[in-house]
């Protein structure tokens, strides 16, 4: 039933050892390098043009067609831009999770399909499905459902929290069952040691070297205001615009006897709020809103019959999954974690998972106070500076 399927090629170990498994399954294995990024960075260099070398290098050695493909207006318009606008509104978004819903799981799918007659399409991503790794138990009248890869470390499936049944139904996870060491050892067996022992990337991709505050000034013009102590309400130092920072951030701020950390932001204002010490309780909350939920299989049944769905919760790749109880509300969902989580931020995705499945997410709209925080700070502060639909959401939980 699949016999053509086409590989999204990004220069690394990965798709690489992907796409060898396709091939020696007996697919017809066609590759396409996506480029999303053209512009060149501080010192002069694109990083896609070294990734697309590599890939070239790849599908060489592989015998496979190469084919390039231009996304960098469609990654302007549907991932960078909805970045820059969140950051200006004080939001920390999470481009990874936007580039795998809007491009990869999106334009890539339709040209494979459309433009090189693919019957499925495939990726370097260490995630399952039910369908298994090369759509195997396929049924086309059957939803598929999302689930973790064998190798927990590595598993990828909270960056994939939000693209749609469509494509996932006719996408293969090649590298499903097998571990990130096992996939290196594969690559050096089959002449791509060049590309085992290349560093993985890290962090948001067209950034460069540059730090987040030199690389934001570009596109966001500076707004200098005030950081403020959000115990004393005193002044401890200026920034150039709260867009430039993120909830949780250390400040470093000179001349202080304890480190700040960026506690609150008042966007209409332009303050930064600051609280001393890594470990302030108005940094940790257990209780969070989020915008309307994206399901990936379907709506769970607990609250299709109004009930409180029970499952984990993260909304950060590297932190660890926590129990946590969701209900749904009129603009989205509550989230009651079983423990205390540091600097749960706007913009940021809550993913939610139960039994070794992602069962979607919802972007976060803001973190509740948690009562720790209430009883540490400055009560009338935090009222003040708290969304009166959170609040009256909060009482309702």
């Amino acid at each position: 039933m699949f016999k053509r399927v086409v590989i999204g090629i990004s220069g690394g170990v990965d798709s690489a050892v992907a796409a060898l498994l396709l091939k020696n399954k007996g697919f017809s294995v066609h590759g396409v390098f996506m480029q999303n990024w053209d512009i060149r960075d501080e010192k002069g260099a694109c990083s896609s043009e070294e990734d697309y070398a590599d890939a070239q290098f790849i599908c060489e050695k592989l015998n496979i067609k190469l084919h390039h493909v231009n996304f960098v207006k469609e990654y302007w318009t549907e991932v960078f831009s909805k970045l820059i606008g969140d950051y200006e509104l004080g939001f920390t978004p999470n481009p990874d999770i936007l580039c795998n819903r809007n491009i990869k799981f999106n334009y890539f799918y339709k040209y494979a399909l459309e433009k090189l007659d693919a019957d499925a399409i495939a990726t370097g991503h260490y995630a399952k499905t039910s369908f298994g790794p090369y759509l195997e138990d396929y049924e086309p009248n059957k939803d598929v459902r999302l689930l973790f890869a064998k190798d927990k470390r590595k598993d990828q499936t909270f960056f994939l929290c939000q693209i749609k049944q469509e494509p996932l139904r006719k996408t293969m996870f090649p590298l499903c069952d097998i571990t990130k060491s096992e996939v290196k050892h594969m690559a050096i067996e089959h002449g791509l040691e060049k590309i085992a022992v290349k560093p993985e990337s890290m962090g948001i991709c067209f950034i460069g070297s540059r730090n987040f505050q030199n690389f934001i000034q570009e596109y966001i013009s500076d707004k200098p205001g005030n950081f403020v102590d959000i115990d004393t309400g005193k002044i401890v130092g200026q920034h150039k615009g709260v867009h430039q920072w993120t909830l949780g951030q250390r400040t470093k701020l000179p001349g202080l006897p304890m480190a700040y950390f960026i506690a609150r932001k008042d966007v209409k204002n332009n303050i930064a709020y600051v609280a001393q010490g890594t470990n302030h309780p108005i940094l940790n909350s257990d209780l969070l809103f989020t915008h309307k939920p994206h399901w990936i299989n379907k709506r769970p049944t607990e609250l299709e019959s109004g009930d409180i769905l029970e499952c984990q919760f993260k909304f950060q790749h590297t932190h660890p999954w926590i129990p946590c109880q969701v209900c749904e509300t009129r603009k989205g969902l509550t989230v009651k974690l079983s423990e205390e989580v540091r600097a749960i931020t706007g913009g940021q995705y809550a993913v939610f998972s139960k039994n070794g499945e992602c069962l979607g997410s919802a972007e976060i709209a803001n973190a509740g106070v948690s009562k720790f925080s209430i009883a540490y700070s400055n009560k009338e502060f935090i009222q003040d500076h708290t969304d009166e639909k959170n609040k009256s959401e909060a009482e309702m939980y």
